[in-house]
């Protein structure tokens, strides 16, 4: 099997050309083998890249977990650059996701802007503090805000544990949630501090795209403007949006890079 491995600010997948539809899309064993980093090529998730009438191709997403996920942003942002390298794309794309229609651009500089879907505005968690919130962005997501001057900062904060117990919380049964730690910057034009902890993969990864948006949104009540900058750990992200009448939010893009990291067989 011939297999390419890209990464979008240090959130990593294994990425297979199956426009032939070959692959076995229910071997879940399989599958979480790829991603297994000590005895696979190791990932946060693998794609597909297949052939969908009417798009320039189709998403197919797994978690590390090896089942079927929702949205992954940095993912649908590492497939566009993965269909330039084969040249499926040239700058533009029109792809379907599991959760609908998605547009694309690459820009001269590598970095790849994604379309996200309109979200609806925040709604309260109901579960940790009482300022959690919860939005959609493709995936669910809960958000957690820590606020530095009341001696909270998120370089010391137990993103594993904490993150663990809102994911499993029976009030997102069945499917859980990815949950989502924000540092407060002093300004908040300042690239806002986010960690992420994904179900499916049940750690902390580096970056998650659907999750800085979530993040970027919610931002937004606190006095972010768009376009918010975002600093994963494992690198920056942007996000840009409108604002609907109703709270929700429409031409929401997603930006940052996108790099083929290698490439082999296995």
């Amino acid at each position: 099997m011939t297999f390419h491995k890209y990464q979008g600010t240090g959130n990593d997948f294994v990425i297979l050309d199956d426009r032939a539809a070959q692959f076995d899309t229910a071997d879940h064993e399989r599958i979480a083998h790829l991603c297994n980093r000590h005895f696979g090529i190791g990932a946060d998730g693998l794609m597909l890249l297949r052939n969908r009438a009417g798009y320039d191709f189709e998403m197919v997403y797994f978690n590390a977990d090896g089942h079927p996920s929702s949205m992954c942003g940095n993912g649908g942002r590492c497939l566009v650059a993965f269909a330039k390298y084969l040249n499926v794309i040239e700058n533009k794309a029109h792809f379907l996701a599991v959760d609908g229609p998605h547009e694309a651009r690459v820009e001269a500089n590598g970095t790849v802007r994604l379309k996200m879907i309109d979200v609806a505005a925040a709604q309260p968690a109901g579960v940790g503090e009482e300022s959690d919130v919860f939005l959609h962005t493709g995936s669910p997501h809960h958000v957690h805000f820590l606020d530095p001057e009341e001696g909270h900062t998120l370089a010391e904060f137990d993103v594993h544990a904490v993150g663990h117990d809102i994911r499993y919380d029976q009030a997102y049964d069945p499917g859980g949630i990815n949950v989502n730690f924000v540092e407060v910057p002093a300004d908040p034009a300042h690239p806002w501090p986010v960690r992420t902890y994904e179900r499916g993969v049940e750690a902390e990864t580096l970056s998650c795209g659907t999750g800085v948006t979530a993040v970027a949104l919610a931002a937004s009540a606190r006095g972010a403007t768009s376009p918010v900058q975002l600093q994963a750990a494992g690198g920056r992200l942007e996000v840009s949006f409108d604002h609907r009448p109703d709270g929700g939010f429409e031409n929401v893009w997603l930006s940052g890079p996108a790099e083929r990291v290698f490439g082999g067989e296995i």
